[in-house]
């Protein structure tokens, strides 16, 4: 595809009930319109199918999957949003990282570090979570990846947090990944 097909994109999220064959269904619908999934994410939750897309193309090509997508959706049973967007402009930061943290499931951990995150600055680029039981006792984990501003300490960002791991009774590791 050449590069001025790239100047249109559109976020594409489908949820349905998991089941074999949904995935190639809507990435054959995608290339039939002549569009570019240029980054995508897959994940079941619950019995929940959950596919969100980005694709890029030119004008026509999103036009013609925002029109096909409807009919498509309702064959598949799936439930769609579409939204065009623009490419994102990375603002500057001085390295990537990612945090795994785990400890006993405790109601609002999750919401207290991503505050943290977001009272510093921080932009979270990717983000999963799950429960999982252990030793008879239901057990959190999270795994973000995330870009330190250059106005940001980052030693200063990891003491912080070391102190919020403590009162969250959380272990953690930050990598550095870029």
């Amino acid at each position: 595809m050449t590069t001025h097909h790239t100047n249109h994109q559109l976020v594409l999220t489908a949820i349905g009930e998991d089941r074999s064959g949904i995935v190639g269904e809507l990435t054959q619908l995608v290339s039939d319109c002549n569009c570019n999934i240029i980054d995508s994410r897959i994940a079941i939750l619950g019995n929940e199918f959950t596919f969100i897309m980005l694709l890029a193309g030119d004008m026509a090509s999103i036009s013609r999957v925002e029109h096909t997508l409807p009919a498509k959706s309702m064959e598949l049973g799936l439930l769609t949003m579409m939204k065009r967007t623009s490419s994102h402009q990375q603002g500057e930061f001085s390295a990537g990282y990612t945090l795994e943290y785990e400890g006993l499931d405790s109601p609002g951990t999750l919401s207290k570090v991503t505050r943290y995150f977001a009272a510093q600055g921080v932009s979270i680029c990717s983000l999963k979570s799950d429960t999982f039981e252990q030793d008879d006792e239901l057990h959190m984990r999270c795994e973000l990846e995330f870009n330190i501003p250059v106005d940001v300490d980052i030693d200063n960002f990891k003491v912080q947090f070391e102190d919020l791991s403590h009162a969250l009774n959380v272990d953690y590791i930050f990598r550095r990944i870029r």
